[in-house]
């Protein structure tokens, strides 16, 4: 037995061997016991060993997991958007959510603590790596097929497809499954998230405030160069100097900071633009008095449209 060897195996393994692996470099099962018990080595499934003593990381839970799953698994659903669409910080503080395993449906893997396994008649793209993971598109589906509200979708797709997916590949991935829940609902909003909707609240900003009252388009996350540094807009009308900036959760999750207090007096000193700023409330619990307001300032700017009201109760109709 090459105690070195069986060292350098474990560090390209996330500090993880199996009992089989142990047995193939000579290690026997009464050495193993020995580290075990002796509080050297941990024990994180049957037949799967942690090289150390210490706190597991993330990548070593993982892949332990996927060890004790065997052949042809992978990670899936939360693990997986952990991995493709979260920072390690991120993942670092969900160390307390179970590992989620897909593995294909004719392999029955035992539960365990802390370990949750999909089977799956069939099996979605795998991406092998230094861990092996449920296509990102395909992952974005799994957690939409358990999505409670139009926002959890609207969120999972931005997440998807703001660094690692592009909208194309979701298309892909939806046309190879044979059913997928709200199926359509994620064909639209596909279709939001490649023209620009970077979040809920601006989607439902664009459908709630500006559609449904007939305002005009605005132009979403534009960039330019103001007072010396780049100015980012959530929505600019151009041509009519309105400006609009959601703070939502995922857009705006410090609130608002003194970089955008800067950023709105540049754009009204130098481009002649006002900036009107909305919350949740203010979009989903008035979205009627917003559109008023909005349309009033577009009017300012010259907008010779005529908003139209939602319903007979719309502030709209009354302003």
């Amino acid at each position: 037995m090459d105690r070195r060897r069986i060292e350098q195996l474990a560090e390209h393994h996330e500090h993880v061997l199996t009992r089989a692996q142990l047995r193939d470099e000579g290690a026997t099962d009464r050495w193993v016991r020995h580290l075990v018990d002796t509080g050297s080595w941990q024990r994180a499934y049957p037949g799967v060993y942690v090289t150390h003593s210490g706190n597991l990381e993330w990548l070593t839970r993982v892949a332990a997991a996927l060890a004790y799953a065997g052949t042809g698994a992978a990670i899936s659903h939360s693990t997986a958007s952990d991995w493709w669409f979260e920072t390690a910080a991120t993942r670092a503080q969900r160390m307390d959510a179970p590992v989620e395993i897909s593995v294909p449906a004719h392999r029955t893997v035992t539960p365990m603590d802390g370990l949750r396994i999909h089977r799956r008649r069939t099996m979605p793209k795998i991406l092998a790596g230094r861990v092996d993971a449920v296509h990102p598109s395909e992952t974005a589906l799994d957690l939409v097929a358990r999505a409670e509200t139009t926002d959890d979708v609207i969120g999972i797709l931005v997440r998807a497809t703001r660094k690692v997916v592009h909208p194309n590949a979701m298309l892909k991935a939806l046309e190879r499954r044979g059913r997928v829940r709200g199926r359509d609902l994620v064909v639209d909003l596909l279709g939001e998230v490649a023209d620009g909707v970077e979040s809920p609240l601006e989607l439902r900003y664009r459908q709630h405030v500006e559609r449904a009252h007939g305002l005009p388009r605005a132009e979403l996350q534009t960039r330019e160069k103001l007072a010396g540094g780049w100015i980012r807009a959530d929505c600019r009308y151009r041509g009519l100097g309105v400006r609009v900036e959601l703070d939502g959760k995922l857009a705006h999750p410090g609130g608002r900071t003194d970089k955008d207090t800067w950023r709105d007096n540049a754009a009204l000193l130098e481009a002649g633009e006002i900036t009107l700023r909305y919350r949740w409330s203010h979009i989903a619990g008035t979205p009627c008095a917003t559109a008023a307001q909005v349309a009033r300032a577009l009017h300012q700017g010259g907008w010779g449209g005529s908003p139209r009201p939602c319903g007979p109760a719309c502030a709209v109709g009354r302003a």
